[in-house]
């Protein structure tokens, strides 16, 4: 069963702890961003005490999904994370892997692919130890009041696999709008395709949700922990 964590405000979020020792394994912390209101509380991480503390030349970006879109059209998840995040986080501009906006979506995901496949021969991302898919370090999720993300134009998406391939996934939810598509994924006992989030279930890495009490609000278990 997956952890739940209920923040009563919805205010703080709280990334892993283990990026340290992940950095120690193979050098780097990969982490790949989706949209939602997780990007905008990542921007806690850039202030007092954690932008001393976090190891940031070592962070690399990567995006779970993203819109066949330039950089700078509102639609864009990397226009997302740049106004909200990356413009204040001290990462290296090489380190951030945004998908090239100049291409059809079919080139752009054989693109992405050939990128990632790149640096998982160069060591920086691990491989998972069951399939041939690359090992996220750090792979953070949202949820649309459906539990489906925004329509595209057209976009470009991490396959399942991948996403299940992570060592850790952090599912982000807010607002009571949401609460029924939280339930539905978090109690479906058997996974479904109209449920994608019932349907993410690291194979040999940890699955957490971070939920505000709105999110929470259908949801009973003993698997619950109040954040504060």
């Amino acid at each position: 069963m997956p952890f739940i964590g209920v923040n009563k405000n919805g205010s703080d979020f709280r990334v892993f702890e283990n990026a340290g020792e992940l950095i120690k394994d193979h050098g780097a912390f990969v982490i790949a961003l989706s949209s939602g209101p997780l990007i905008s509380l990542l921007g806690k991480l850039c202030e007092a005490p954690y932008i001393k503390t976090v190891e940031w030349c070592k962070w690399h970006i990567f995006w779970v999904d993203e819109r066949v879109v330039a950089k700078r059209h509102a639609d864009s998840n990397y226009k997302l994370a740049k106004d909200h995040f990356l413009h204040k986080a001290p990462i290296i501009h090489c380190h951030v892997h945004s998908i090239n906006d100049s291409l059809t979506a079919e080139q752009a995901a054989e693109d992405y692919e050939f990128l990632i496949r790149q640096l998982v021969k160069a060591r920086l991302i691990s491989v998972s130890e069951s399939i041939d898919c690359p090992k996220f370090d750090l792979i953070l999720l949202g949820m649309g009041p459906d539990d489906s993300p925004k329509p595209p134009p057209e976009r470009i998406t991490f396959t399942l696999p991948v996403i299940n391939s992570a060592a850790n996934v952090v599912i982000v939810v807010t607002r009571a709008n949401k609460a029924e598509a939280v339930q539905g994924a978090v109690d479906k006992s058997v996974p479904s395709p109209e449920l994608p989030a019932s349907m993410v279930k690291p194979i040999m890495g940890g699955l957490v949700w971070f939920l505000d009490s709105g999110a929470a609000s259908k949801i009973t278990g003993s698997c619950f922990s109040d954040l504060g």
